[in-house]
């Protein structure tokens, strides 16, 4: 008896709605992770429009940022449903709790905070929580982190990132933060990287919306070309 057509549509795999995505499947989306340090709520929905427009689709406002929780509320009710926004800088598990409180989903921080981690994935939070040696990451892995940020990237280099993942466990999402732009991108896409947290090669205070729109061109066609696709 001959398979329909219909039949083989129907057992393709399907795309997972945005709602159902682990960080990992959101970092394969969007491997760019723009930090707006320093956005203002008055003008952060404009430039985040023009982030989601240009492909990029996780977002996060760092809490040393003007009223960055209102940023963070705006963005969520705006674009919460087919983008991921949360908040970067964060150091203290209240943070956390008023990050979730105004519809944020993901939790960054500059630092290896084991109770931060832990937190955000008691307030069923996505975790990527910063770390430089191994020691601090496989403590923050053991506290439930969905991702790890390699910070400050500059102060190491791609071989650093090899060889941490030769011995963190297999499928470990590791981002390289810190003096990431388009020239960086490929060698340490190269060394294994899930994707990259930006910070002023996508946005720094002053900025307009035209300008980070320059900016996300310039590092979608740089993330291509790393990744073989121009």
């Amino acid at each position: 008896m001959g398979v329909k057509g219909s039949d083989l549509k129907d057992s393709e795999p399907k795309e997972l709605e945005p709602k159902d995505l682990d960080l990992k499947g959101w970092l394969a989306r969007s491997p760019i992770v723009a930090i707006l340090r320093g956005v203002g709520p008055d003008e952060v929905e404009a430039i985040v429009e023009v982030l989601a427009t240009s492909g990029i689709l996780v977002v996060e406002v760092p809490l040393n940022s003007p009223k960055p929780f209102d940023s963070i509320a705006r963005l969520a009710r705006r674009f919460g449903e087919d983008m991921l926004v949360g908040a970067g800088t964060v150091r203290s598990t209240e943070a956390v709790r008023r990050v979730a409180d105004a519809g944020g989903r993901l939790i960054v921080t500059p630092h290896a905070d084991v109770a931060i981690t832990a937190q955000a994935k008691a307030s069923a939070l996505f975790a990527a929580p910063g770390f430089l040696t191994p020691t601090e990451a496989f403590a923050l892995l053991d506290a439930g982190a969905d991702a790890l940020k390699l910070f400050p990237a500059e102060a190491v280099s791609p071989a650093v990132l090899g060889a941490l993942r030769a011995v963190l466990p297999p499928g470990t999402a590791v981002l390289p933060v810190g003096g990431i732009g388009p020239a960086t991108l490929a060698p340490w896409r190269r060394a294994g990287a899930a994707g990259f947290g930006v910070g002023s090669s996508i946005y720094k205070p002053g900025d307009t919306a035209a300008d980070v729109r320059v900016k996300a061109e310039a590092l979608m066609r740089a993330l291509g070309g790393a990744d073989g696709r121009t």
